[in-house]
């Protein structure tokens, strides 16, 4: 996404934990593109009190923040009942309570500039309940979900003009799910990525990304029996 955003224009503010990476994009996005700027500061989401700091810090390097896209995760999950808890747990506060603080680090943001734009990642594992592995990290994506629909029917409320955003992946091919076995509708993480842009751009309320087939088959999900639907999952 950063190197997309790049390409656009856009000046960017990035964040992880491995900044020997976050460096290596930063030189080849600021070569690539010499008229944007580029910063990057280290970012674990599990520790709360950094994200507010580190936004907070992104907004004084800036001046203004006009687009928060809140994706960092994991997809680590076991079935429930098997002794995993400790795995469970990691995946609800990485996928959910860290996405609240991203969230509310955010949107302190954007309520003090009265403008911004909140993307938050999802995906279509948020759409029903699923079995196995995945059923912590799907709850958690519903979760986050809801979570983005409450802070976009607060700005509708409020008449705020701040966007919200949530984009529904489906199956890309990416580091998360290096070793998995070839998944239902997979694309490539250029593909996957292009649309995930491509819909932020939009600032659409809600996305199911690439467009087909999951807009289709996430209509689906929430009518098919769940005997079905464990197939598809």
């Amino acid at each position: 996404m950063a190197r997309l955003f790049a390409k656009l224009g856009y000046n960017l503010a990035i964040c992880a934990r491995r900044t020997d990476r976050l460096e290596q994009l930063t030189i080849e996005l600021t070569d690539s593109y010499p008229t944007i700027r580029v910063e990057y500061k280290a970012l674990d989401v599990s520790d709360y009190d950094a994200i507010f700091k580190v936004f907070n810090a992104f907004k004084a390097d800036f001046g203004q923040i006009d687009r928060i896209i809140v994706n960092a995760g994991v997809g680590e999950s076991r079935r429930i009942g098997k002794g995993r808890f400790e795995t469970n747990r990691r995946t609800a506060e990485i996928n959910f309570v860290s996405a609240l603080a991203q969230c509310e680090a955010g949107m302190q943001i954007f309520r003090a500039q009265n403008s911004g734009h909140l993307v938050v990642i999802s995906s279509m594992s948020a759409m029903r309940g699923l079995p196995k592995h995945m059923t912590t990290y799907g709850a958690t994506k519903a979760g986050l979900a809801h979570l983005a629909e409450g802070i976009r029917a607060d700005m509708l409320l409020t008449n705020l003009p701040i966007k919200v955003s949530t984009i529904y992946p489906g199956y890309i091919r990416t580091e998360i799910n290096t070793n998995a076995k070839p998944l239902p509708f997979e694309v490539d993480v250029d593909t996957g990525t292009k649309a995930i842009v491509a819909a932020i751009e939009a600032e659409v309320d809600e996305a199911c990304v690439p467009s087909l087939p999951w807009s289709i088959v996430g209509q689906a999900m929430k009518h098919l029996p769940l005997s079905v639907v464990n197939k598809i999952s």
